[in-house]
């Protein structure tokens, strides 16, 4: 234990920028070389996607991403999952439903050589060596990407201090958490809305028309805003039905779905941060959705020189995502090994 983390204390210590991808294939996660990582705005950046929710099918939004980024922009890509007998499980318990839950989430050490993570977890119970890799990178002044669930993405023995104070992962690091469905859940779609006064950011650049299927979350008290801090970008708009085309409801005003912050961790470090609500695996057939996780990627990397309207979001291999929701049977989820994702 004090061995590998003192190895990935080392790794952490600067960004790598590899020419050939730095985690070794291994049949309990997914790796995906960078294309043309020289010519490409990823030149070989190492991206860690973490799926491990039950819901919204985490599991296939990510290894799509995954080729989309590896493929198109030159990323090398690593997609970890949590597993249990070997295979991604997305039926998986959670605390209280079972008081002695863990989640088992193999490579984490590789969070070391990751220049930038994303996160799509819900409700997770880690183990402490595995806490103490994910609390590592949260100190390391890398940037951070947060999904859907992920404001609410960790329970149980989830401990995090900076200078002595616990940390809460949605409301602090992420800029808010989980406090309700505002839309009507599983009834109720979204429609991205940009926020006039912060249209010109970067993240936004080519960004026109963000639908989801997924339903609007208040991550912060009726009357507040979003914390000093965060800079929203896209306020979401319930409505009436769950199609492309359906009326706004009006009786729901818009809120914040995605955004942008900081994070400092221990050591002082800062690191970039976003998080979008919306990004249920059917919610990312969406281009404009792929388009603003593409530009929140380079924007969390500093590289916004990077960002153009041009640059491809198109889908990378088939893409037929299985609906949310808790009845697997009738959905069609069950558990399948990693390769299966790729």
């Amino acid at each position: 234990m004090m061995f590998r983390t003192a190895l990935f204390a080392a790794a952490l210590a600067a960004p790598l920028f590899a020419q050939q991808h730095p985690v070794p294939a291994d049949p309990r996660w997914l790796v995906y070389p960078a294309a043309d990582a020289a010519q490409s705005p990823g030149k070989g950046a190492h991206v860690v996607f973490v799926a491990g929710e039950q819901e919204y099918r985490a599991e296939q939004a990510l290894p799509m991403l995954a080729r989309l980024l590896s493929t198109r922009h030159g990323f090398h890509c690593t997609v970890l999952f949590t597993l249990k007998d070997g295979k991604v499980d997305p039926t998986q318990k959670t605390r209280p439903d079972d008081p002695e839950m863990f989640h088992e989430l193999p490579g984490l050490e590789h969070l070391a050589s990751a220049d930038l993570l994303v996160l799509f977890t819900r409700f997770l119970t880690l183990h402490d060596e595995d806490l103490a890799l994910l609390n590592r990178y949260l100190d390391s002044g890398k940037p951070l990407i947060g999904i859907r669930t992920a404001n609410h993405g960790f329970q149980g023995n989830w401990t995090y201090e900076v200078d002595g104070k616990k940390v809460r992962f949605g409301d602090d690091v992420l800029g808010g958490t989980f406090r309700g469905h505002h839309g009507g859940w599983h009834r109720e779609a979204t429609r991205g809305v940009i926020v006039e006064a912060n249209a010109a950011h970067p993240v936004l650049t080519g960004v026109k028309d963000v639908f989801g299927p997924t339903d609007v979350y208040r991550t912060y008290p009726e009357g507040k805003s979003l914390p000093d801090g965060c800079t929203a970008l896209l306020l979401g708009q319930p409505l009436r039905s769950l199609d492309h085309d359906a009326e706004p409801n009006t009786d729901k005003e818009a809120l914040p779905i995605a955004w942008v912050k900081t994070w400092t961790g221990n050591g002082g470090k800062t690191a970039r941060v976003f998080h979008v609500t919306m990004g249920s695996a059917r919610d990312f057939e969406c281009a404009d959705l792929r388009r603003l996780f593409l530009n929140a990627v380079l924007w969390g990397l500093a590289r916004e020189a990077a960002i153009e309207p041009k640059l491809s979001v198109e889908l990378v291999g088939p893409y037929t995502p299985l609906h949310s929701g808790f009845d697997y049977e009738k959905l069609g989820v069950e558990p399948h090994e990693p390769a299966y994702y790729r």
